[in-house]
């Protein structure tokens, strides 16, 4: 009797250590091989940093095929594991929106949530032999006070199956959610500088880029030709058609070798009108290229045609007394759908570009790691500057054996500790001598061969600008504005939360052939074998007993 009291006792005692235990150290353990329920530690940082109540309303709910299934589920143990590192400072609310007493009130719902900008999905799906058609919306609205920011979960490659976009939009939950509140709680805004006083675009056709950048950063123009870029976190240099100064290159090499951060969206040639016979497309200097090459990258003075494209409108002949205007594919316009392996582009959309030029990554800078991001499909034809361009070319079906001239680099990311252009060619009795830095802190620089990668289109009828990234016959927004500002994050995201993006869930698809024709057999076993597995249990339980008291 005395020795099951002291046993008790102390397995009390070991129970009530462990509790104590529990309430004062925190592990969460991730068995899975993806770790598909962790989060990263930057996103854990800014969780545990949370000084202001943050509210999540989820409207991702109810009864959806096995991808959105998948997606809600996401959303939903991502969001409880942001609940346990954000100290009570995260609140989280889920509605389905398509619930209402009458149509009115749900028409109304819905009108409500597009006006705060989610954008609705039609999902189709087969019930008792129907097809039925359901409106949803895949999103949440992050919310501080009076503040609030919609975030789109379904995202990914619009070129992907469908399985593979909801996979995508499965991997991007974190991010997109984690971003939305990084964006809210953030106090000191990061600066950015923005340099068109050498380009001739109007500023309304640059109006969405700006007006996005806007909502997460502090936005600098030009900066009224400052003495150097110090004190920015980044500086995007805008499609530039005018050459650069020696004095404004010098101020660019060393904003960069300080350890600047600095994207560069640039054309190899200058294409300023098209005809349908065609006008000559010219080389353009923008007396870059040295400075380009110390930072090994060159921009190739010519153009890129590529059958993976975009499409024109053009008049092909005439029904009747009327124009018949069809859309043509035209291999001057390429839209880069290979990426390559970085956060800043994975899972993007194809990127839309027109008249690409190519980059060539060069030696002579063994320090900096070069890291392709935008590339074009194997097949592809460079046309060299200058050349004739007409439109009439959409016309003539092309020969595939004029296409292969293989993959060519869009984009380039540049990493690490730069020397100077102007090395050895400073004297020392010029001005700039005393702040002179031949070489300094790591940088980073991404160079984008086609400076109409964050050109929007504009409607002139409606007076308004349209999306970034907008193509007016298509009718789809390309990833375009998803690729500058993925940039812009990594670029002046010190803590890292990019990296959220590199999270990779692995797709483990069923055979539905195996699924339909053995359908009924494993049905059968998922019943039967439990039950038979009970029946065995209780038979030699009961055999046992009765062996002992029989």
């Amino acid at each position: 009797m005395k020795n099951t009291i002291l046993r008790l006792i102390l397995l009390i005692a070991v129970l009530a250590g462990i509790n104590w235990l529990a309430s004062i150290l925190f592990f969460r353990w991730d068995l899975t091989e993806d770790k598909r329920y962790s989060i990263s530690d930057a996103t854990k940082q800014l969780l545990n940093d949370l000084d202001q109540d943050i509210t999540v309303n989820v409207y991702l709910q109810g009864d959806f095929p096995a991808g959105f299934e998948r997606l809600e589920s996401a959303t939903r143990e991502t969001l409880d594991e942001f609940k346990t590192y954000a100290n009570g400072h995260l609140t989280v609310n889920y509605s389905d929106p398509t619930q209402a007493v009458n149509e009115e009130q749900r028409q109304k719902q819905f009108l409500n949530l597009v006006d705060r900008g989610l954008t609705p999905t039609n999902v189709f799906a087969n019930e008792d032999g129907k097809r039925t058609e359901k409106i949803i919306f895949p999103g949440v609205i992050v919310q501080a006070d009076t503040l609030a920011v919609p975030v789109q979960l379904l995202k990914g490659n619009r070129a992907s199956s469908p399985e593979e976009q909801l996979n995508q939009s499965y991997e991007g939950v974190e991010f997109e959610i984690a971003s939305a509140i990084r964006l809210l709680a953030n106090r000191e805004r990061k600066k950015v500088g923005l340099v068109v006083s050498h380009t001739k675009v109007p500023p309304a056709r640059l109006s969405d880029l700006i007006a996005t950048i806007q909502q997460n950063y502090d936005v600098f123009l030009d900066m009224n030709n400052p003495e150097s870029y110090d004190g920015l976190d980044a500086l995007l240099v805008l499609k530039p058609d005018s050459a650069f100064s020696e004095d404004e290159k010098f101020k660019l090499d060393q904003y960069v070798v300080g350890g600047g951060r600095a994207i560069f969206f640039v054309d190899g040639s200058r294409v300023d009108s098209v005809s349908l016979d065609g006008n000559y497309a010219q080389p353009i200097d923008l007396n870059l290229s040295d400075l380009f090459f110390r930072w090994g990258a060159r921009v190739n003075t010519n153009l890129v045609k590529d059958l993976n494209c975009a499409e024109i409108l053009l008049n092909v002949g005439n029904m009747g007394d009327q124009p018949e205007i069809k859309p043509l594919p035209w291999r001057f316009f390429p839209v880069l759908n290979n990426f390559g392996q970085h956060p800043i582009s994975r899972n993007i959309n194809a990127v839309y570009t027109r008249f690409l030029s190519s980059i060539d990554t060069v030696g002579g800078a063994a320090e900096i790691v070069k890291t392709p991001l935008l590339m074009t499909s194997p097949y592809t034809q460079l046309v060299n500057s200058p050349a004739l361009i007409g439109y009439n070319e959409a016309r003539k079906e092309p020969v595939a054996a004029d296409y292969r001239g293989g993959v060519k680099i869009a984009g380039v990311l540049l990493e690490g500790s730069f020397s100077s252009l102007f090395k050895n060619r400073i004297l020392p009795d010029d001005p700039r001598a005393v702040k002179f830095k031949e070489s300094g802190n790591t940088g980073k620089v991404i160079i984008c061969s086609d400076g109409d990668i964050v050109v929007n289109d504009y409607d002139y009828k409606r007076n308004t600008p349209l999306p970034l990234g907008y193509d007016r016959v298509s009718k789809q927004t390309f990833g375009n504005k998803d690729f500058v500002m993925h940039a812009l994050d990594y670029m002046t995201d010190a803590n890292g939360l990019i990296s959220a993006r590199t999270k990779q869930v692995s797709i483990r698809a069923l055979d539905k052939i195996q699924i339909q024709e053995k359908r009924k057999f494993w049905q059968s076993v998922n019943l039967i074998i439990p039950l038979a597995f009970i029946g065995v249990f209780g038979g030699l339980h009961y055999y046992l007993r009765r062996r002992k008291y029989a």
